[in-house]
């Protein structure tokens, strides 16, 4: 009973962990050619591995991008979206890593958005540019949590813990969708 009690706390905290920091940069999922079936239009993952896959790489994107937002944003509301991003991507990332999942390669559309996050100055512009880009992110993978867990179960402890993962993200993803779209209105985008 003890173990048993010990698992359910390890698989809540890294449930918790998770949950907490898929809120990422999705919207550039197809920028990472992961090989999860996904596309911008529809983001879809068939199962858990597909739904880790389709998450690290967005993670990863969002660190870059959230690191350097930290320091260059201005807007009083962008700049403590982005403390919360990075602290998200790094836990998001030290779980997924943990779980095996291994880190995609960036593309061309994914360096292009870094590079543009990098180029562009501190102030309202860029502000504005990395909003943007994390209401992008959160609005796919909504999409990909929603169409994830619309399959229904599949069998095998990895796909439960997959899905209940992409249950508590989902509240998540959403309430980023609405933080980074009102963030957007008052920065007049």
């Amino acid at each position: 009973m003890k173990d048993n009690t010990i698992e359910r706390r390890d698989l809540l905290k890294k449930s918790m962990a998770l949950s907490a920091g898929l809120t990422l940069a999705g919207g550039m999922l197809q920028s990472f050619n992961a090989g999860a079936t996904a596309v911008v239009d529809n983001p879809m993952a068939a199962n858990e591995k597909e739904f880790r896959m389709g998450v690290i790489g967005p993670a990863e994107l969002s660190l870059a991008t959230s690191q350097i937002a930290v320091s260059k944003a201005t807007n009083k509301n962008a700049k403590e979206f982005a403390g919360f991003e990075l602290t998200e991507a790094i836990a998001v990332t030290g779980v997924l890593k943990n779980l095996g999942t291994p880190v995609p390669q960036m593309d061309a559309k994914a360096k292009a958005t870094l590079e543009k996050i990098k180029a562009t100055p501190s102030g309202p512009e860029f502000d504005k540019v990395y909003i943007k880009a994390q209401l992008e992110n959160h609005q796919f993978l909504r999409d990909l949590a929603q169409n994830y867990i619309s399959k229904g179960k599949l069998a095998g402890p990895a796909e439960n813990q997959g899905r209940h993962l992409a249950t508590l993200s989902l509240a998540v993803f959403k309430e980023h969708v609405a933080i980074t779209s009102r963030i957007l209105k008052e920065l007049g985008a």
